[in-house]
């Protein structure tokens, strides 16, 4: 990336070589037009690399629906609403370009586990008829860590479509996030194989409803597509930086599940 925290054109395109790549790649998953992939760090990496959380590939074959819908589906908060089963809230704080948000985002996990939250600089980039979105964490002065959730960070995650015809695309989603806590690292590499099929299929429904959705809620907005409709406030990206994920404490979860050994349910 450049000085900018702002992502450049060589950050999209190592992005899109990722998602495209094969190579130090492991196949978990295959069923029904959808695959699930784990990187392999190369033999050569040292050891410690090794521990680190998994990067997540999942790659879903959508044969009725287009790219630009699934592009529009990922971008629409006010629809997000409507089926993400595991969202807790979710809205945009700030514009940073044209092409460029930060929000923030918290999501429902499961008991005994604490809920999640994170606060990520996202950028979007069509070029070619592909469509590329992606986030990472950031530090945004406003918005710190809250006591009654575990802020999470975002690595990498994002999307890369591609129409495959009028009416289908390959749809790609790559992350590569670590949810914090005192989650063992086995269980979140273990977590995120199983759901990562899961959420797509949500998404892909979702892009199944999206148009008559849309047709009934403010059908011309989108501002993703026309910046000049956002209503968002302007900020410097130089007010935000980079999330690290050792500057954030790892919460210790276990009195989470004291308390629900007890019956304690406030």
């Amino acid at each position: 990336m450049s000085a900018s925290i702002l992502p450049d054109e060589a950050f999209f395109a190592e992005f899109r070589k990722q998602c495209l790549s094969t190579e130090n790649w492991s196949n978990k998953y295959e069923k029904n037009g959808m695959q699930v992939w784990i990187e392999v760090p190369p033999v050569t990496s040292t050891k410690r690399n090794t521990q680190k959380i998994h990067k997540i590939k999942c790659k879903m074959v959508v044969k009725d629906v287009s790219a630009a819908t699934m592009y529009d589906v990922i971008h629409d908060g006010q629809y997000r609403k409507q089926w993400d089963p595991t969202m807790l809230e979710s809205y945009d704080v700030a514009r940073l370009s044209a092409n460029a948000d930060v929000g923030y985002y918290s999501w429902l996990c499961p008991t005994p586990i604490m809920n999640r939250d994170v606060v990520t600089l996202r950028s979007w980039q069509v070029r070619d008829d592909e469509y590329l979105v992606v986030n990472f964490s950031v530090k945004h002065p406003k918005f710190p860590p809250r006591n009654d959730l575990v802020r999470a960070m975002s690595i990498q995650t994002g999307y890369f479509i591609k129409p495959t015809g009028l009416n289908s695309c390959t749809f790609i989603y790559l992350s590569q996030a670590d949810p914090k806590g005192s989650l063992p690292k086995l269980v979140v590499n273990s977590a995120s194989q199983v759901l990562a099929p899961k959420v797509m299929k949500c998404v892909h429904k979702a892009g199944q409803n999206y148009p008559e959705w849309k047709r009934q809620n403010s059908p011309d907005q989108k501002p993703w597509l026309f910046p000049e409709q956002s209503t968002l406030p302007m900020m410097d990206p130089a007010e935000l930086s980079l999330q690290r994920a050792d500057s954030l404490e790892n919460v210790d979860e276990s009195s989470a599940v004291d308390s629900q050994n007890n019956g304690d349910s406030s």
